[in-house]
């Protein structure tokens, strides 16, 4: 599943990907103007205005005898897509395991386990605020589709300036990163001293 994933995001077919870039980008842009109620329905439709004829016309066709009556989407009936008990576990596993990571990450940055981390976090969800005045979540997530298709055909188009550019953006952060961690260290107060040994009593021997 990764992998094709992969292999849409990268162009590799660009058949294939085009096709569905070009069907994410229409159907959510046709979300600002109708309800996903409506989309689906309408997509049904369509698809059932070309399978329903087209099976049909196979079905007369074998009636006259022109055709072996084979079903003109059997491949696709064929298809095995269903889970296995495996995979079933698996995929649960998976899951289980990213909500755990997700509530321990969230609650080291909420609970101030390290002091950098969470004030990024407050740097981003401060910049979210911004974002939700200027844009709504559908306008996000279209962003976030043409992004996740550009981007990577760009990295590779234009792999070694990227590259320079992102060595350049890691040294600043982590100058950026030592100097506040300088500045946090200096701001602490000193440890107590330790508290000096009591004097031990000396002997006199009386003669």
């Amino acid at each position: 599943m990764a992998s094709k994933v992969l292999d849409l995001l990268y162009w590799r077919d660009v058949g294939t990907t085009g096709l569905v870039f070009t069907g994410l980008v229409v159907g959510l842009a046709c979300l600002f103007q109708l309800s996903a109620i409506t989309i689906l329905s309408n997509l049904g439709l369509g698809i059932m205005a070309f399978t329903l004829p087209v099976r049909l016309l196979y079905k007369a066709m074998k009636l006259v005898r022109l055709s072996d009556g084979s079903h003109p989407f059997q491949s696709y009936l064929d298809e095995d897509r269903t889970l296995t008990d495996e995979d079933t576990v698996r995929m649960a596993e998976q899951m289980v395991l990213l909500i755990a990571t997700a509530v321990t990450e969230l609650k080291r940055l909420f609970f101030i386990d390290s002091i950098m981390d969470s004030v990024k976090l407050v740097v981003f969800l401060y910049l979210l605020t911004y974002v939700g005045v200027q844009a709504n979540g559908l306008t996000l997530v279209m962003t976030g589709v043409i992004c996740a298709f550009s981007l990577p055909l760009l990295y590779r188009l234009q792999q070694a300036r990227i590259d320079k550019i992102v060595k350049a953006i890691k040294k600043l952060v982590e100058k950026v990163t030592e100097i506040v961690d300088l500045v946090i260290s200096l701001a602490k107060p000193p440890p107590a001293p330790a508290p000096s040994p009591a004097p031990t009593p000396k002997l006199t021997l009386q003669l």
